[in-house]
């Protein structure tokens, strides 16, 4: 059963970049499952906390003071390029 997260046009845009493919996921508890040459390579995203597109909807400014803390704190996980870190980083932020 996919997640009831609804995929941003944000986000689809920056898949598009990536050069992979989003999905709602079908793992329990993740938004989006990554996909590239059809092979899933990632289930990120935690259902019940808010993302970039998230805050973005209630304010432009919060949503970039979110953003920037986001980013300081996972600096590390979003290094690795091909990590669900570095996904989530590049994806939902």
């Amino acid at each position: 059963m996919p997640s009831p997260y609804r995929i941003s046009p944000y986000t689809r845009s920056k898949a598009r970049a990536l050069h992979v493919q989003v999905r709602p996921s079908t793992r329990k508890g993740k938004k989006i499952d990554v996909f590239k040459n059809g092979k899933r390579i990632a289930s990120i995203g935690a259902l019940g906390y808010n993302d970039f597109t998230t805050f973005s909807r209630q304010s432009k400014s919060k949503a970039k003071a979110r953003q920037k803390a986001y980013h300081s704190r996972h600096r590390k996980d979003a290094q690795k390029k091909g990590s669900p870190g570095y996904y989530a980083a590049r994806l939902l932020w």
